[in-house]
């Protein structure tokens, strides 16, 4: 647990409204002074945030994610619990992949609740997930922003080994990202990306939709500067990579639109690039900044 933080979560936090989670993350980033900081962060179980630091002079703080454990295991629950305030800035990403291994009779899940205040921005760039054999595991991600907020949320899933070398050995994936849109006047849907995968009861290699290949790569973009011309541009650098990739926008709701890019690859390493680009991109013309470069490895 952090220094400084209560020893459990106050009522109505993320750790009260589940029985039981393996792992509590809860972390609000405030701006002060131009810097983004943390005014509160507290963790419980087995999830913790490594100390803070800053890749460049934006004041954009970036903590990292870390999972002791190593691994998500069946009936594991991980919940996470981030606010970035008014004016702050935040790169979330994870100390390595998430791997989720067997979960004979039951699943993993992770569910992640994210606010944006007013002129708040948001990067997640997490490690890849990687599904084991026989590993079944749900993702929940609710987000929040305020018309002037900006989220950019990139998100790779592979296959993990298995003794026959097939890539779908896993028993299911679903993950759903639900969006709202927060003003004066109350809260409206602004867009809900679900994504499920079955290999045991669904044909996922071929056409319609993994299309022969093994990864799947998502870049979310949600921001007032999303439009048509930028979904084109997007699509056209991701023409470069060597993967099979689709576009598509919401409905703009208060002046703010969502942006889905969807890419399929055969690696990891392949989809890394292509979504690197992308944001890269988003980075460089909306912020000045250079393109992330996280040196875990």
């Amino acid at each position: 647990m952090t220094a400084g933080t209560p020893p459990a979560a106050s009522p109505g936090s993320a750790a009260s409204a589940v029985g039981s989670p393996h792992g509590v993350l809860e972390l609000v980033i405030s701006e002060r002074g131009g810097r983004s900081i943390a005014s509160r962060q507290f963790h419980e179980g087995a999830l913790r945030v490594l100390r803070p630091h800053y890749l460049d002079e934006s004041g954009q703080v970036c903590y990292v994610v870390v999972n002791p454990g190593g691994a998500y295991l069946g009936a594991d629950l991980y919940v996470m619990d981030v606010e970035v305030g008014d004016g702050a800035d935040l790169l979330l990403t994870t100390q390595s992949a998430t791997k989720i291994y067997r979960t004979p009779g039951s699943f993993a899940e992770q569910r992640m609740t994210v606010r944006l205040g007013e002129g708040a921005r948001l990067e997640l760039a997490p490690d890849q997930v990687i599904a084991y054999r026989q590993a079944s595991y749900r993702q929940n991600t609710h987000i929040t922003v305020r018309p002037t907020s900006s989220l950019v949320m990139a998100e790779v899933i592979t296959p993990g080994w298995s003794p026959d070398g097939a890539s779908f050995r896993y028993e299911e994936l679903r993950l759903r990202n639900e969006i709202h849109v927060e003003t004066e006047d109350g809260t409206r849907l602004l867009a809900l990306d679900n994504l499920l995968i079955r290999p045991p009861l669904d044909d996922v290699t071929g056409t319609g939709f993994m299309e022969g290949h093994s990864h799947l790569g998502s870049l979310v973009v949600v921001d007032a500067r999303v439009d048509q011309a930028l979904a084109d541009e997007l699509h056209r650098l991701a023409e470069k990579f060597d993967a099979y990739t689709g576009v598509s926008l919401s409905a703009t709701m208060d002046g703010i639109t969502a942006l889905v890019l969807r890419s399929l690859s055969s690696s990891t390493e392949k989809l890394n690039r292509l979504l690197g680009g992308c944001s890269g991109l988003l980075r460089q013309r909306w912020y000045g900044q250079a393109p992330l470069n996280l040196r875990k490895y």
